[in-house]
């Protein structure tokens, strides 16, 4: 007999529904609670944020803000931001919940895996992008301001820079997992993607173009990591499909054989 879902049992659209309003209102919830926790010290997580700027800023220098509400709209934008990247895990579980009950035994078993790698590769993203892009690129920035120019940036604006740098590495470091997936539901095979390893490459510049503000610096130090978590993705899909073709060589036929008269 062919494998069925597990606690596959009809269920109406409005049950389905309901549930997904259901979880849609614990994420939520997660996250107001997170924030409510996080609010008080909404001004100490902009300045662990900062840090990064102000290491690098000239003697007597600081960071401004241009609008009359900036010193206390900017760090709750944060703080809010910071909840919803905390509240990921609880998010995915969520999602997890949702959709599991039609998967099959072994979708489940490399699902959970990729699951909890991509929000490992999430975080060691936004932690990539803070200890190692940043200082770089504002040393660098530091360093080629012109005479007569003080440098003196403005909380708002540091502030859309860092969260698009975040975003763009946390989404740039789930590539393994993506190109895993690809391989393993059978979009594409790993030699295809050797293949058009020069196309990926160039693929990976022009991504880090588009998502990382406009200077070489910060494209380059996305881009390279984007093409080396690539190979990862290659290699890690090459051994997932090697052990799963001797599991799909052994699974019974969807139909029975036919009895002999």
């Amino acid at each position: 007999m062919s494998e069925i879902p597990e606690n596959d049992q009809p269920m109406p659209l409005v049950s389905h529904l309901t549930e997904l309003r259901t979880r849609l209102l614990r994420c939520v919830a997660v996250i107001f609670v997170i924030f409510a926790g996080l609010f008080a010290f909404a001004q100490q997580i902009y300045t662990l944020v900062s840090a990064p700027l102000r290491a690098h800023l000239p003697a007597n220098a600081t960071m401004i803000a241009t609008d009359v509400a900036s010193p206390f709209l900017t760090p709750f934008k944060l703080t809010m931001i910071v909840s919803l990247f905390l509240a990921i895990p609880v998010i995915l579980h969520q999602i997890w919940g949702f959709i599991a009950p039609g998967l099959y035994r072994h979708e489940k078993r490399i699902a959970v895996p990729l699951l909890v790698s991509s929000i490992f590769l999430f975080y060691a993203g936004m932690a990539f992008a803070y200890f190692l892009v940043f200082p770089l690129i504002f040393g660098f920035f530091a360093s080629a301001t012109p005479e007569g120019v003080s440098m003196m940036t403005d909380i708002a604006s540091y502030l859309d820079f860092v969260m698009t740098l975040f975003f763009a590495f946390g989404v740039a470091f789930e590539i393994p997992v993506a190109v895993i997936l690809l391989v393993w539901i059978g979009v594409v095979d790993v030699k295809y993607l050797k293949k058009i390893r020069p196309y990926v490459i160039i693929g990976c510049f022009v991504v880090g173009m588009v998502l990382t503000p406009p200077d070489i610096f910060s494209q380059t130090l996305l881009a390279v990591p984007m093409w080396l978590l690539f190979e990862v993705g290659v290699l890690f899909g090459g051994l997932i499909r090697k052990r799963s073709a001797p599991v799909q060589a052994d699974e019974p036929d969807d139909q029975p054989p036919a009895t002999q008269p």
